[in-house]
């Protein structure tokens, strides 16, 4: 049997044999690997092993290629910012990763803008440096120039970060061109500065605005003019005026002027309309005709019933009478100063007498005259009046409004008329002025849908590509390596067990013969050489012959079977 047994093993197909580890190199290494590939234990685990590779691998390709693209938040921040930044990012739910290379944040693109904002509101980062850190950090025993520069340089970032406090403000830069003092000269230039602003997106900064920067940089520097003070924006429009064209200024204030007033009348409009008809039921446009032109009249009148004596010189003089001609009045002197003579009474022709005033000359046979001599000057009334009409005054205004109709029926001629008449309370309507108001009612045009852009330029395409690009990597490698893999695996485990059931089947076909045999020729037979023989015949032999060798135990065989057999059929 054990020669029949071994013989049997080796002619069995299927079966590895192990050959001998080689001494050394990659040989070895190699033949030590398949003999323990080959273990049965080994070898069934082998697909699950695969197919849990591939399974991380596609994972790991759907987590690199799924990813959005990163942009990066800040670059060059100091430590302490940047922990404090990480912090405010974590607490907000927003992912970011940091750089190993270079230590730059960096945050998935569709959460950039939304982490800047809320960066923005928590005032990070706050490591901007400014002038007393430069002042701080100036090395002991630097030479003047050096000094000097130092100093302008911090100057130039408290300016800087001053001139950041404004709203529409994100970043500044200032410079200062500023002469070092020297005995040695007696001209010097004057200092000039210039202003580069990064501005906040979709800010602008007002005229005011710029005039009270340019006025705060030069209030911070000695002899500097504001007009020397030049601010630029990101874009290079120059926002600062120099006075280099009056012509040009004047032209751009008035067009403000008109617009803001324009502005201020369609607004007005807005608020009246909006409650009655509804929003984008109606469409409104004022034009306003401003008169700009100064206008200055002086006035100067003389009322003729406000006179004065300013000045006066002369005298008077008289001839004839009691005085005689030699006798002057009017003069100070020894004889204006006499008391007048006696009144004396005359007889009249008519019998009635006339008393002589007192002074007045006595009838005589010369009549008395008196001469004056006068210089007068009078101070007329004077009113000088200066009027200078106000510039920016409307001189005619035109409103034009449109009105949209229901969708059933038109408006009433009533209803238009109340709405004009609201209109032209609105906007200070003045007929003498020439003030126009046009009303009118029609259907509206639909309007077309803005163009949104192409379809492929969407934010979801490109997320959607990313997935889909990731998935298909992950099938890939699932059906396209791992499937066919695991079949290739199937099919050679399946060889392998056909292969060892035909190698037992042979055998036992082989056993089953010797068995056999070694019974014709008289050898005892048991169950386990019945239950073991290949057809019908060959154990129908060793049945016989069981039963010819012990007939007590084949009878007890068969009344086992039979008790067997009727409890399967009770059952």
């Amino acid at each position: 049997m054990a020669d029949l047994i071994a013989t049997a093993d080796a002619a069995a197909p299927g079966r590895a044999l192990i050959p001998s580890p080689a001494s050394g190199g990659a040989g070895a290494i190699l033949s030590r690997v398949r003999a323990f590939t080959a273990q049965p234990a080994v070898a069934k685990s082998l697909p699950m092993v695969g197919l849990i590779a591939l399974l991380g691998v596609a994972a790991l390709a759907w987590f690199l290629f799924s990813q959005p693209p990163q942009r990066d938040l800040f670059r060059g921040l100091a430590d302490a910012d940047k922990a404090a930044v990480a912090e405010s990012l974590t607490g907000a739910g927003i992912k970011y990763t940091i750089d190993r290379a270079t230590g730059t944040l960096t945050v998935a693109d569709d959460d950039f803008y939304r982490a800047k904002m809320m960066l923005a509101q928590a005032g990070l980062p706050k490591s901007a440096p400014d002038g007393d850190a430069m002042i701080s950090s100036l090395p002991l025993g630097a030479s003047r120039a050096v000094e000097g520069e130092r100093l302008r340089g911090a100057r130039e970032m408290d300016l800087a970060r001053t001139i950041e406090q404004i709203d529409a403000v994100q970043k500044a830069r200032v410079h200062l061109a500023m002469e070092q003092p020297s005995v040695f000269l007696r001209d010097r230039s004057q200092p000039a500065a210039s202003v580069m602003l990064t501005l906040m997106g979709g800010r602008s900064l007002s005229d005011a605005q710029v005039a009270a920067m340019q006025h705060l940089v030069a209030s911070s520097v000695p002899g500097l003019a504001p007009d020397a003070v030049s601010i630029v924006d990101q874009t290079g429009q120059l926002l600062s005026r120099d006075g280099g064209d009056p012509a040009s200024d004047a032209s751009e204030r008035q067009i403000a002027i008109q617009a803001k007033m324009e502005a201020r009348y369609q607004e007005g409009l807005r608020k009246l309309l909006t409650p009655l008809l509804g929003e984008g039921n109606f469409t409104a446009e004022v034009h306003a005709d401003l008169d700009f032109a100064e206008v200055q009249a002086t006035r100067e009148s003389y009322p003729k019933d406000a006179t004065a004596v300013r000045a006066e010189t002369g005298g008077w003089t008289k001839t004839g009478g009691p005085d005689g001609p030699g006798a002057v009045g009017g003069i100070p002197g020894a004889l204006s100063n006499q008391a007048p003579p006696a009144a004396q009474v005359a007889a009249a022709p008519n019998g009635t007498t006339t008393p002589t005033a007192p002074g007045a000359p006595a009838a005589t046979g010369e009549a008395a005259k008196t001469t004056e001599q006068y210089n007068r000057t009078f101070e007329l009334g004077r009113e000088v009046s200066v009027t200078k009409n106000p510039v920016g005054t409307v001189r005619r205004l035109s409103v034009a409004v449109a009105l949209k109709d229901p969708a059933k029926g038109k408006r009433t001629p009533a209803e238009l008329a109340q709405l004009e008449a609201l209109i032209k309370g609105a906007v200070g309507f003045d007929q003498q002025r020439g003030d126009v108001v046009a009303l009118s009612a029609r259907k509206f045009a639909d309007v077309a849908p803005e163009d949104a852009g192409k379809w492929w330029d969407k934010p979801w395409v490109g997320l959607l590509a990313r997935n889909l690009s990731a998935l298909l990597i992950a099938a890939l490698l699932v059906f396209g390596i791992g499937r066919p893999l695991l079949k290739r695996r199937a099919a050679a485990a399946t060889a392998r067990v056909e292969a060892a059931a035909e190698a037992r089947a042979a055998i036992g076909k082989d056993m089953a013969s010797a068995i056999t045999d070694q019974a014709r020729e008289g050898g005892a037979v048991t169950l386990e050489m019945i239950e073991a023989a290949p057809g019908y015949t060959a154990r129908a032999e060793l049945i016989r012959n069981f039963v010819r060798q012990d007939p007590a135990r084949a009878a007890l065989v068969v009344r086992d079977l039979i008790r067997a057999d009727a409890r399967q059929g009770d059952a």
